[in-house]
Order: C-alpha cells, then structure tokens, then sequence
C-alpha cells in the first residue's frame, strides 16, 4: 500500500513537471492554455500536486503574470491555479499529512515583496475575472499569513489605495475589497490610518445605504465590521468621524422599521455590530480612567444629543420583539456580547451628569399606559426569567447611581409601602406602582418557592441605591425611614434641608401576613431572615422552580454589607435583634456553605465592630468581638478572610474586561443558541455570571479595604479597657470587727494588684490580637509560644554579643588597612628608586657598547697602537659598581625591615580572617625589580 501510495506521488510529481514545462516552452498559444487548465484542475483536486506545484510552479506562474499581460486566458488561468494552490483540501486523506500544502504555498508566495506588488498591478486591469481573482489571492494569502502580507502591501506604493478604489467597482469585487479590507484592519494601525485617509467613512456608508441599512444582508455586517476595526481604541479616527461623517448614519441603523417588527439572524447580527460600533465610540480607551476621557465624554453627549437613547431604549426595553441577544446579550464560547441595548444604555450615563438626567426623564409607552424608564428597566430585573437581561438591567441602575447622590436620593424618596392588598399582587399587575414601591415588593415578597430569587435581584438595586450616599442609608433623619419602611405608613412633608421629600415616621403598624403570625419587622432584619432561609435551602440541596440559585446568599450579603457601611445606626438596628450575631457566627463555622459566603459573613461581622457606637453591653464593639472569640476564635476568623481572597471570584477580579470583536464566525455561533442561553451559562463559564456581577471590581475593592480596617479595629478594641464595670467582687466587702485603717489599707492593696493584672491582661490581649490579625496563629502552634520565645531571647543577646565583636574586628581592620597602604606606598617609592638605578645601569651598558664598536672600527682602520679597550672597560665597570653598592646595600637594608613589617601584619590579618593576598593584589605589577645582570658579557 505504502509503495502503491509513493508510486501515485510520483506520477503526480511527473505530471505537473511536465505541464509547467508545457505551459513554459511551449510554442502554440492554444497547447499552452490547455496545459494551463489542466494544471489548475489536478492543483485544485490532489495535495500532491499542491506540494509540487508549490516546489516547481510559482516561477512559472509568475512569470505568466509578469511577461503575458495581453493573453487575458493565461493570465486567468494562472490565477485560478494560484487560488486552487492556496486553498485547503478537506478530503479524508489529507488527515494524514503532517504539513499543509496551502499554508505552505502561500508562505513561499508572501515571503517576496515583488510578488505581492504583482498582484496589487493585476487590480488595474480592465478584466473582470482577473481583478475577482487576484482579490481572492490575496484574500487567501491573508488568512494563512496575516502578518507577512500587511507588510507588504505597506512597503507597496498605493498598495491601499488600489485597495480602496475596489471598494466603487463591480458588486462581486466591492465584496471581496471589503472582506479583503476587514483582515487587513483588525489589527495594523498604520492600514487603519491610511483607510481613513483614503475616504473610507463615506465609501462604508454609501454601500451600507445601498444594501438596506440593517435588514441588509451579510455586507452590512462587513461593512460594519470594518468601520469598527477602524474606530477601536483609536481616538482620532473616532474625531474625524464626529467631525465630518457624524454619527447620523451609525444611529439611523438602530431605527426599527415598519409597525410589525422581524428579526432574521442576520437583521440580529447587523443590530449587534451596529450597537458594537456605539459601544466603541463611548467606551473610554485603555490610557485613560473612567469618565476622564474627553473623547468619550463627547460621543455621549453628541450621540444622546442625536437621540440614541430613544432607540436603545427601544431596544432593550419596549420592543418585545426583539430577540435576547441584542436586548442584553449572553456569554458563549468565551466571547463576551457586551454591546447589546441595556448594557449600551449603561455605557452612555456611566459618569454623564446629562446622560443621567436625560434617562431619568425618559418616559415609555403609549398614553395613558406610560411609565419612567427606570421602572420599566426594575420591571425587567423582577420579571425576567433571562439571567443575562437581568444582569445588563441591573448594570443600567449601578451606572445610573454610580457617583450621583441626587439620583440615588431621588430614587430612595419613592419608597413608599402599598397596602397589603397591592402587595401581594403579582408582578404583571403593578404597573400603577412607584418605583420604590416596586422595588419594595420585590424585596418584601413573601418567602415561598421562587421568591428568593425576585427578593436578591431587588438587593442588588437597594445596594446601588445605598451606595457610598449616607443620606440614603438615614433617609428620615435618624434612620427610621428605609430600616423601617416595611413597618410603617409614611406621610411626606416638604422638608428645605435636602431638597427632596422628607418622611416622617409614625409608628402605625401594617397588617402582616397570615402566615407570618408575628410582629413587623424591620427591613433589615427580614433581608437578614432571607438570608437564613436561603442558607437553609442551600444546605438541603433543594431548587426553587427548577433552578439553581445558590447565589441569593451572597447577593444579600452584599447589600447589608453596603447597607453597614459607614452607617452606626444600621449596625444598631441590626444588633437590636440578638439572634442575628449568633446566626452570622454559625454562618462563618459553616463548612456546607459557599467559602465567599463565609468570608462575606466575617466582613459583615467585622462591620458591626468597626461602625459600632453602642455603649450598651453585649452590643458595643467589644461585645461583639467577645462572641467572635469565645464561639469562633480569632484564628477562625480570620482565615475565613483568607480563604475568600484566594477564592477564584476574587483572584480572577480585573479592572477591566476585554470585548472581543464580532465576526462572521462568532455572530452565526451566537445565534444559533438563543433559545437555550439560560442552561448554557452554567457550563461554559467557570464562574457564574451573576456572582461574577456580584463581585465585581468595586466591592472586591471595598471589602479588600474593610478588611485590613477591622483587623485594626479589633486590635483596638483589645488594647482599651471597658468603660464600665458591672460586678464589684464580693471580696471587697467590709469584715466584722474591721477598723477603718486595716480595711483602706486592704482595699488599696487589693485594687493596686487588681490593677497591675489588669493592665498585664490588657497588654497580652494585644500582643495576641495583634499577632493573630497578621500571621494567624494556629492552636498548635500556640503551645509552643513560651519556649520559642526563650530562644528567640537567647539568640538576641548572642546577636548582640557578636555585633560587638564585630565591631572591633571591622575597627582592627580599618587600623591595619591604612597601615597596608603607607606600606604599600612606601614600596612603591622603593620600587622607583631601583627602576631608575636599573635604568643608569642599562645607560651605561650601552655607552660601553658603543665604546667598543668605535674600538673595533678603529683597529681595523690601521696598525698603530691603541690603549687596552679591556682594561679600560674593567676599570669603568669596576668605579660604577663602587657607586652602586653604597646605595644598594641600604636599599636592601630597608626592603628587609620593610619585609619584617610585612610578615607581621600579614600574620595578623590572617587572625582577624582577611584575605592577605587580596589587600596586596596590585601591588609591584607597573614596575618590577630588574634581574640582576652583573655577570660580565665577554666577547
């Protein structure tokens, strides 16, 4: 089989050589094309024929392209084989090739600039087909070489630009230019900048009104596609939009046309690309912080001055014909849809004073049934079965209340109770309620199956409302107002001092339910009864409706954390109830539940100790952390902290959350799943949705910051005694038959020791509580404290003793050190003293050599008798060695008293422990002694 399967690839081989040689010398025009033809066909159908063509043909084919411009057949032919080269075979057997032959290809194809210029030459020929085609090439090169071929077409003169004039040709070319032109702009800038140049705005728009706006077909979405690419993260170009186009023809593709609205999938995906494209030109760039971006700043103003928010509006909120992905959107296959109409609405107030004010003022609907927006958006929170639409309804009010106190007192001053008969109503017949009334049905709903879940979406807007705005939280004067609404009938006055509506509080009591059979109770202590009964549930494994919603806990958690914050008199009104710091501390110990629950409930443990302005007993600070202690323990408690920071809802929090763009690929995957969005989440997220709403970057900030507050309050509160003492002990009383003198002297020695263990008491409660807060102790390693300790004392003091040895040797050391250096000096000057001895010495070696070369010259010039040149030279040499041994011999005097110095210290810097070689490196390497030349050179 094997042999049969290399005997096919090489006929192959053989074939497509001989019809390159055809195609290349042959000399009939006709032969020529054929073999031309019959290339393509074998290259479009075999991989083999791919590889070899790919090893053999592109000088051929290029050739053609370069040299037969006139023959229009060769030169369609051969862009059709280039085409067939570059595209993937999807036969079975191609499974077992290792390397591709079309990615292969279309790497040798881009690798040369020339080629690529070629190309660009072909799309200036008058010829339909070669223009299509040479588009496709490059549409193909693109895919599997993105980065080599943006290149390129840079380094080409007007490559773009020939780019861009495709966009005004034929229907079938203006496609694949704009296709072509959307790779090319997803992530090269400098492409981006010249697109805009080249009038890309107005070019998108024409073919966009051309094709029908967004009941277009699939080229509006790739037409949108490019102008997003082209707007992303990328300020100027979105200026120069606003300032030449504008954004009319971004928002005319929001209008819904017609009285009976329909959706098609791709009506859906332009909607969705059209709303990305809103997305982009308000969302702040990543250099910036949020609402200190001026561009954004004004592409909200401008496009809310352009009326968007009516169509968003309609979008999200009125139109029930519009289909879950464009209303809010939903996660899948990690791609994040967060473009759709509520989430947009969201973006455009987030930090927008007038944005605000304008969607607060928006009214819905048709007279006489019309309504604010913002209770028809709190309509959706408490009625949707959609996570998604809740979560992105739910983003509207945390954007809207989000630094705008007068919004949130605004929407606060509405909450006003109905009567019994209107609150037990279902939801589709409160349409005639407030705001605040609807949102206190939510929360105040009765406990059966399913309720839960309406009362934690109705949390979620209260801890927006309460948010960072302590009027809220005392709304009334003095807290009464929002910790007892559900109690009470409110009556409103005009009150000048906020400027809103003040309630004053008169204890008449509403009917409770039947089934309740108790008191009113405050309301926040029936959020905190919620949070039992959902404890409860989630323990015994039970689902309301069929559905999972074990993340009611945190979510009420969330809001009385908010609720306690900064807030004395909700602590109080939370610890008038004595039950719910007992139920809070079981909560903490309990392993069945969530470990964010557990670290949530030591947060909110932590605030009734930190906010706590009670004096009274039990209930003050130090009460609080009492129980803590005696039923938890400080160590348990402040694992729970740990344990939730390492959580993965925690480690997993990021500033911001990147978008991906939307493409063919990932809007034809998105629809195809809208009607089982719900079931999905679960599965292809790690983390759910909505605790990852619930724990969004804000309140992982917020309890990051609670928590190091609390582990110094309870230091505090340890260190400080109590301001009361409730007990007198029984030993103070007087004993018979005691005179006053024995009994003063008693009592005095009894408080003086009473006192000195008191304050020793005092002073071990923060020196534990301390210890614990930062590295917390466990129970094992306590016993072993005392004996540690005497350790630690005993290395202390050998550290000090050895510190001030250390000090002495360094202070040895420097003494010796300097020594070394007026040694070495003075070795130095020695050293000088001989060079310059060895320097006369060698001076007169080589007058005497002069000497005798003028000797021997001499002699051999003549007979006469000359004087004895050796008994000369000995006589010379003889003087100059009495001058020198004078001088040598008390140099050498010297160097030996100098040595014994040496020998000495070197000895004692080895007992100090330094390195003798070291401190005398360096030494003698510029000059060294001369070897000594006193033998006598004879010749």
């Amino acid at each position: 089989m094997a042999l049969q399967t290399k005997t096919g690839m090489s006929n192959i081989l053989r074939y497509v050589e001989r019809l390159l040689d055809r195609i290349n010398n042959g000399t009939k025009a006709e032969d020529r094309r054929i073999a031309m033809v019959e290339l393509q066909s074998v290259v479009a159908e075999n991989h083999a024929a791919q590889l070899a063509f790919g090893a053999m043909g592109f000088v051929v084919v290029l050739g053609v392209l370069r040299e037969e411009r006139d023959d229009v057949e060769m030169v369609r032919g051969a862009l059709e084989t280039l085409v067939s080269s570059l595209t993937p075979l999807n036969h079975s057997k191609a499974t077992k090739i290792e390397v591709e032959p079309s990615k292969m290809n279309a790497d040798l194809l881009s690798r040369e600039v020339d080629n690529i210029s070629l190309l660009l030459s072909l799309l200036a020929e008058d010829d339909f087909y070669i223009r299509y085609y040479t588009l496709q090439v490059l549409t193909t090169l693109l895919t599997n070489s993105p980065g080599r071929l943006q290149e390129s077409i840079l380094a080409v003169p007007r490559g773009i630009t020939r780019l861009m004039d495709m966009l005004m040709d034929r229907e079938v070319i203006r496609n694949e230019a704009l296709l072509l032109l959307t790779y090319l702009t997803r992530e090269a800038e400098e492409i981006q900048k010249i697109v805009v140049f080249e009038g890309a705005f107005e070019k998108i728009f024409t073919i966009v009104k051309e094709e029908g706006g967004s009941d277009g077909g699939v080229v509006v979405q790739d037409c949108l596609e490019l102008l997003n690419n082209i707007l992303r993260n990328n300020t100027s170009n979105q200026t120069l939009l606003r300032e030449t186009v504008g954004f009319d023809p971004v928002i005319s593709l929001l209008k819904l046309r017609g009285a009976a609205y329909s959706f098609t999938q791709q009506k859906t995906i332009n909607l969705l690309s059209a709303l990305e494209t809103i997305n982009l030109l308000i969302a702040s760039g990543p250099q910036f912080e949020s609402g200190k971006d001026t561009n954004s700043l004004t592409n909200k103003t401008v496009l809310v001055q352009r009326k968007v928010m009516d169509h968003l509006l309609l979008l999200g909120v009125e139109s029930q014909w519009t289909p879950i992905a464009i209303r809010c959107g939903f996660p899948h296959k990690s791609v994040a849809y967060l473009f759709q109409a509520l989430r947009c609405i969201g973006d455009m107030i987030a930090q927008h004073p007038k944005n605000i004010d304008e969607l607060a003022s928006k009214v819905l609907g048709e007279e006489p049934q019309v309504e604010p927006a913002l209770n028809s958006i709190l309509r959706i929170i408490l009625r949707t079965s959609s996570i998604p639409e809740f979560l992105a309804a739910d983003y509207v009010f945390k954007s809207f209340c989000e630094k705008n106190p007068d919004g949130q007192m605004m929407l606060a001053s509405t909450l006003i109770p109905q009567p019994s008969s209107v609150t037990h109503l279902p939801f589709e017949e409160d349409v005639n309620m407030s705001f605040g009334s609807m949102l206190l049905h939510g929360l105040t709903v009765s406990e059966n199956d399913g309720d839960l879940e309406i009362c934690a979406r109705a949390a979620s807007v209260l801890s927006h409302l309460l948010k960072d705005n302590y009027q809220c939280k005392e709304r009334g004067g003095g807290g009464g107002m929002l910790l007892h609404c559900a109690l009470h009938i409110l009556i409103y006055v005009p009150c000048p001092l906020f400027g809103v509506l003040c309630v004053m509080v008169l204890k008449i009591e509403l009917p409770t339910p039947v089934q309740a059979l108790g008191a009113p109770e405050p309301l926040l202590h029936r959020m905190v009864k919620y949070l039992a009964i959902a404890s409860s549930m989630n323990n015994k494994d039970e689902k309301r409706n069929g559905k999972d919603v074990f993340y009611v806990e945190q979510m009420i958690l969330k809001l009385l954390i908010v609720w306690l914050v900064e807030c004395p008199s909700a602590v109080q009104c939370f610890l008038d109830a004595r039950p719910h710091l007992t139920y809070l501390v079981e909560l903490l110990l309990n392993e069945s539940v969530e470990v964010c629950t557990r670290g949530l409930a030591a947060v909110l443990l932590g605030e009734c100790t930190l906010y706590n302005k009670s004096v009274e007993s039990g209930k003050d600070a130090f009460g609080v952390v009492d129980a803590i202690s005696q039923k938890a323990g400080l160590t348990s408690y402040f694992l729970k902290f740990d344990e939730m920071q390492k959580s993965i809802l925690f480690s997993s929090r990021k500033p911001t959350e990147l978008r991906k763009p939307l493409t063919r690929s990932t809007g034809a995957s998105m629809v195809d799943i809208e009607n089982d969005h719900n079931d999905s989440n679960d599965k292809l997220n790690e983390v759910h949705p909505v605790l990852a709403s619930v724990f969004d970057m804000g309140f992982v900030t917020l309890v990051s910051s609670l928590e190091s507050n609390i582990r110094e309050q309870f230091v505090e509160v340890y260190s400080k005694p109590k301001t009361k003492v409730a007990v007198v002990p029984a030993e103070l009383e007087r004993r018979r038959d005691e005179s006053d003198s024995d009994y003063i002297v008693r009592l005095k020695s009894f408080v003086d020791k009473q006192c000195s263990e008191i304050q020793d008491l005092l002073g071990r409660n923060a020196s534990l509580a301390e210890d614990l807060t930062k590295s917390g102790v466990t129970p094992e390693q306590r016993t072993t404290v005392p004996h540690e300790r005497v350790q630690v004392d005993s290395l202390r003091r050998d550290l000090q003793e050895i510190s001030q040895r250390l000090e002495m040797v360094k202070s040895e050391k420097t003494k010796v050190e300097s020594e070394a250096v007026m040694y070495r000096n003075l070795a130095g000057k020695m050293e000088a003293d001989l060079k310059s001895l060895s320097d006369a010495y060698n001076s007169l070696e080589q007058a005497n050599f002069q000497l005798e070369k003028e000797v021997k010259s001499l002699r051999s010039g003549g007979s006469t008798s000359y004087p004895d040149i050796e008994a000369i030279k000995e006589e010379a040499r003889e003087e100059a060695q009495k001058e020198s041994e004078g001088e040598l011999s008390d140099l050498l005097v010297c160097l030996g008293q100098e040595q014994t110095k040496v020998e000495r210290l070197s000895a004692r810097l080895l007992e100090l422990g330094q390195d003798v070689d070291k401190l005398l490196e360096g030494i003698g390497d510029d000059a060294g002694v001369p070897e000594d030349d006193d033998e006598d050179e004879d010749e």
